[in-house]
Formats: C-alpha cells, sequence, structure tokens
C-alpha cells in the first residue's frame, strides 16, 4: 500500500483537534455521539448547518441499505473536487470494521448527496491502484488524522469517489 505525508497543522487549535480526533477513545465515542449531533443540527438549521462542516467539507450520504433497503444517512467528511466529484473515506474513525454505508455502496452505488444545501444524485466507485494512492494523499493533506486511523487496524480504509449523475441519468433516459 502506497504511503503518503500527511500535512502539518496549520494552527494550535487544529494539532489540538487533529490529535484529540486520532486517539482510540475518540474512535470509541465519535461514531455514537457525532452523527447524532450533525443530524440535529442539520435539522434544527433547516438542512443549512452541519456541525462537522466547520473542521472539515462535509456532507449527507443517503445509501440504500444492503439487507433492508431502507434509506440510510450518514454524515461524512468529504473531499469536494473539481468538476463535482467528491471523496469520501471509509475510516470509520480508525475502528475494525468498515462503515456499513461502504457496504451499502458496493451493493448499490447509486445514492443522494446533500452538499451545502444541495442535492444531487451520486454513483460511487470504490478507488484502486494507483487512483486510490493519489486520492489518499489528496484527502491526507484534507486530514492527516487519516494515516493515524489507518496505522491502528489491518484493513484498507475504503475510499471511494462519487460521480454525480447525468440529468439523462437521473430521468432514465
Amino acid at each position: 500500500m502506497a504511503t503518503a505525508t500527511p500535512r502539518p497543522p496549520r494552527s494550535r487549535q487544529e494539532a489540538v483537534i487533529q490529535k484529540v480526533s486520532s486517539s482510540v477513545t475518540f474512535a470509541r465515542i465519535a461514531p455514537h455521539l457525532l452523527p447524532r449531533l450533525d443530524k440535529a443540527v442539520h435539522r434544527v438549521s433547516g438542512g443549512k448547518v452541519m456541525l462537522s462542516q466547520y473542521m472539515l467539507p462535509s456532507l449527507f450520504l443517503t445509501t440504500t441499505g444492503r439487507r433492508s433497503g431502507e434509506p440510510r444517512v450518514a454524515p461524512l467528511a468529504c473531499l469536494p473536487e473539481v468538476g463535482g466529484t467528491f471523496l469520501v473515506v471509509g475510516s470509520n474513525f480508525g475502528r475494525t470494521d468498515h462503515p456499513a454505508w461502504t457496504g451499502n455502496l458496493l451493493g448499490r452505488p447509486e445514492a443522494l448527496v446533500e452538499h451545502k444545501g444541495r442535492k444531487v444524485q451520486v454513483t460511487a466507485r470504490l478507488l484502486e491502484g494507483e487512483e486510490r494512492a493519489e486520492a489518499w494523499a489528496a484527502l491526507l493533506r484534507m486530514w492527516p488524522p487519516y494515516a493515524t486511523y489507518q496505522a491502528r487496524i489491518d484493513r484498507q480504509i475504503r475510499v471511494f469517489r462519487l460521480f454525480p449523475q447525468a440529468a439523462e441519468e437521473r430521468a432514465g433516459a
């Protein structure tokens, strides 16, 4: 697996946030707390605000549950790219299992993204090889704790690129 060097923190505050978010304790607590807070703030703000957007670019990803077939909404950090695509990372805060939303995308890559108040239908692709390595390097520049997450687990963290569907695709043409 190719490695990339994370960028240094830009400020003392960012260094503290990155150190805390890289801890094992944070990995135990955050998956239970942060998504609920993000969803609550998003609901109260009428869809205009996500708490996590103040740390990292963020979006809501709605996938279809593999077993249930029901919509599943996950607030995620993202890296918006030129051309309207997004990179998303199945880090699960450095926990041993892949997050459920990644399995949902593998089963059915069509999803819905809500980013900055806009909703966009997307198709996800799991990145591999050189494409993944390049995306991983960009993600580490955005959020260096991903390297800590990867270092403490045996699984390779899944990285997806989300492609907006063309209007014709959405209409079924």
